[in-house]
């Protein structure tokens, strides 16, 4: 089983001529209890038989599987394993035994004999050797059948000597019940086994501080014996930790026995000998134990979904499988090591569950690492992150509220470093997502553009899934990252909203330019708009600011192409009115007939952007009929004018009434109208300056031009209209009304008015004060 390492197969060479020169005396008593009751693995091991690789001895649990590796890596002796410290330490025995046979013991030596007992023992070693070469047997036989036909005794001539080192099994038979060591060791009676070394290595130091040694190579024989009886002691107790957590189990008094073994080898030896020799040495067994521990928890974690491919594509439920297995495998571990392994080992005073909580702990944080390295894709990187946060760390993982967690708090389950490595691919592979979403929520739309029909009315609103969709696309990915970390949560907030800040703009170019802005699909996505921005800003304050000027500008934008696409319906429909016709005809009715279908679908609008579109259509009547009427395209004299004057005042009641009923609160424009009527027919001259002020006061972005513009239609004599015109300029501040207008805010009406500088208008104000007009006095009168 073993290949020998130069230095055994020295020491093979050293002890073997021993062995053989002993033969003759192989009926000594202690020769053949040692024997018997060790079944020296020392004499095995250097025996060439076994040199041939065979099967290894296995505990009765081990039978037809793999070996264990309990406490070091695998259950052979230890000597094997670590050789070169074995042999360091045979070669060291092997000096202090030739040592002790001094009959002045290791501490007389004299500078008269250095060395000599040393070289005296060599010499005889290898003339023994020489012998056992000249006595080969007959060809066909080995060296090694004649070696190992006798078995190894103790080498002294002295009766004395040999009762002292002999250890009878009738010593420890009633205890053993008549087995060897290595008969105890295999059947995992480690108490038994470990009393039996206790008493063969106790003897073997007495005879050491006793008598001096004659036979260093059988002493140093003995003392391997012990030393790798220990060995293979402690790799039995580690096999036993390995079978705890096993299906079948360990029985609870062999976990309390091992436990008692570890505390009875720490009272054993305390501390290192003095002299450095390798019997008493402190076997760390506490130490080893723990490693054991830290050793099945990590076979065990390995275990989880040892068949499962966690690399695989995204959607393939490799990663969940192993996760899922993992926590079941932990999960039921600790419960029975609460439930039977802990009670067991108290018993004893070790510490089982601290020791199983921290190896697993650490076990399945080498395993996520290890995971890590192959996860793929935003999801099976969420997977990893939410197993650690909402699953491991759930105060519910283990299912059981009696167990109790260690006084110090457990180490981060993943290193920093890799906790923040996770974080930073996942939110890499998020951003790339969540702009998927996006294109793909646009390829939708349009695809709802396309198709006929417009958008669904729900609840009294148009409604488009626009909205639905991207706050379900926000909420879901913020609440799946805010149960990881709160960091996490707020790199996934600015994600989404720099996402939408750049889809809107994109979003609203790609509708008002695919030809389907329609006044039902317009209003359902400046509802979606509305939502979006109330809505977001009030769950995430702060978090989402820079969305409200893009969502403001978008609102904005199809409210401005609803009033454009209304004006190049009724826009026609102004040119009917202030003519010849008008005084017979109802040209206002169709008008008003647009004007009330457009409000209609103002009704399913939000109620901010509703009211504000209705007011802007209540400006824009009021505006362009004023516009008409100040930019004529006939005049009206004496009875037609009276007559005009009243049909402005009879359309400008049907205006307020219709806005009034669709609910406009742009009262301020009611005024209007009204005041340019009455000027218009006002047949007590001295009244039209009281009219003039009204309508001034009342609409403070009128300008000089329109007050020229009104008195040109009056036809006033140039004395009277000079004076109205001088004191409409007071009023009027410096000859504009820019500041009024902005003291009103957006109270803003004759502004946008363009009136033209006819030469009616310019004859009104011939002698009106040229010099301050700078208006040149024309040479002719102009034709009527």
């Amino acid at each position: 089983m073993w290949s020998l390492s130069p230095a055994l197969l020295w020491l093979r060479v050293e002890l073997g001529p021993r062995t053989h020169s002993a033969a003759p005396r192989s009926s000594s008593a202690g020769g053949r209890a040692w024997a018997d009751r060790v079944r020296s693995p020392a004499a095995e091991m250097l025996s060439p038989q076994k040199v041939t690789p065979g099967p290894e001895p296995q505990s009765p649990r081990e039978s037809g599987g793999p070996a264990a590796p309990a406490w070091g890596t695998q259950r052979s002796i230890s000597v094997v394993e670590n050789k070169d410290h074995h042999v360091g330490t045979i070669r060291g025995i092997l000096h202090r035994a030739r040592s002790w046979a001094s009959p002045q013991g290791p501490t007389r030596a004299t500078k008269e004999d250095p060395g000599r007992r040393h070289r005296a023992s060599r010499r005889s070693l290898l003339l023994s050797l020489r012998r056992m070469v000249d006595q080969s047997p007959a060809a066909g036989q080995s060296q090694v059948t004649a070696v190992q036909e006798e078995p190894s005794v103790v080498s002294s001539g002295d009766a004395k000597q040999q009762a002292a080192l002999q250890v009878g099994p009738e010593e420890l038979q009633p205890e053993a019940e008549g087995k060897s060591v290595a008969d105890l060791i295999t059947e995992w009676q480690v108490m038994a086994a470990f009393k039996q070394l206790r008493g063969l290595e106790t003897r073997l130091v007495a005879e050491k501080t006793s008598n001096p040694v004659e036979d260093p190579t059988d002493y140093v024989r003995r003392v391997m014996d012990v030393s790798l009886h220990y060995d293979r002691l402690a790799n039995e107790m580690g096999a036993i930790v390995r079978e705890t957590l096993a299906p079948e189990g360990v029985p609870a008094a062999m976990l309390t026995e091992l436990a008692r073994v570890v505390r009875a080898e720490e009272e054993a030896h305390p501390a290192p000998p003095a002299g450095g020799d390798i019997l008493l040495t402190p076997r760390h067994w506490r130490r080893q134990w723990e490693d054991a521990v830290r050793r099945s928890a990590r076979e065990r974690v390995c275990l989880a979904g040892a068949g499962a491919t966690p690399g695989a594509t995204e959607g393939e439920p490799g990663l969940a499988q192993i996760l899922s297995e993992l926590g079941g495998v932990v999960r039921g571990d600790l419960q029975k090591v609460h439930r039977e392994v802990r009670p067991a080992y108290e018993v004893a005073g070790l510490p089982a569950w601290e020791t199983y909580l921290r190896a697993f702990h650490a076990a399945v944080g080498q395993r996520l690492q290890e995971l890590a390295r192959d996860a793929r894709g935003c999801e099976q990187l969420y997977l990893l992150l939410d197993w650690v946060a909402n699953v491991y760390g759930s105060p519910d993982f283990l299912d059981a509220r009696d167990l109790a967690l260690p006084e110090e708090p457990l180490p981060p389950l993943l290193a920093p470093d890799v906790w923040a490595q996770l974080e930073s691919d996942y939110t890499r592979f998020l951003e790339s997502k969540i702009a998927g979403y996006f294109d793909r929520i646009l390829q939708l739309e349009q695809s709802g553009w396309a198709a006929s029909g417009g958008p669904e009315e729900l609840q009294g609103r148009y409604r488009a899934p626009l909205s639905t969709d991207i706050h379900m696309l926000v909420a879901e990915h913020v609440k799946a990252s805010s149960a990881i970390s709160a960091e996490l949560e707020a790199t996934t907030l600015r994600i989404c909203a720099r996402e939408i800040r750049l889809f809107v703009p994109r979003f609203e170019k790609a509708l008002l330019e695919s030809g389907a802005a329609s006044e039902p699909r317009l209003g359902a996505y400046i509802n979606a708009c509305e939502e979006l921005r109330t809505s977001l800003l009030a769950r995430f304050p702060g978090m989402l600011e820079e969305l409200e000027k893009p969502l403001l500008a978008a609102v904005h934008s199809f409210q401005k192409h609803l009033l454009q696409g209304l004006q190049r319906d009724v826009q026609p429909l102004f040119r009917s009115v202030f003519i010849k016709n008008w005084l017979t005809q109802d040209t206002l009715g169709p008008l008003m007939d647009k004007v009330k279908a457009f409000a209609y679908h103002l009704t399913l609008v939000a109620p901010p952007v509703a009211q504000e579109t209705l007011q802007e259509v209540h400006r824009f009547v009021v505006r362009e009929y004023l516009a008409q009427v100040l930019r004529p395209s006939v005049r009206f004299r004496g009875e037609e004018r009276v007559r005009g004057a009243q049909r402005m005042s009879e359309d400008a009641q049907a205006i307020s009434e219709a806005f009034r009923d669709l609910g406009s609160e742009s009262t301020w424009l009611n005024q209007a109208i009204p005041c340019v009527a009455e000027i218009l027919g006002e047949t007590y001259k001295d009244d039209i300056r009281r009219h003039l002020e009204t309508l001034i006061r009342s609409y403070p972005d009128i300008r000089r031009k329109h007050v020229l513009a009104i008195l040109a239609l009056r036809r006033l004599g140039h004395r009277r209209n000079r004076h109205l015109l001088q004191h409409s300029q007071g009023l009027l501040g410096g000859g504009n009304g820019a500041a009024g207008a902005e003291a009103t805010h957006k109270r803003v009406l004759f502004e946008e008015i363009l009136v033209p500088v006819s030469m009616d208008v310019l004859s009104t104000c011939i002698y009106c004060s040229p010099n301050r007009e700078g208006l040149p006095a024309p040479s002719v009168r102009p034709a009527p």
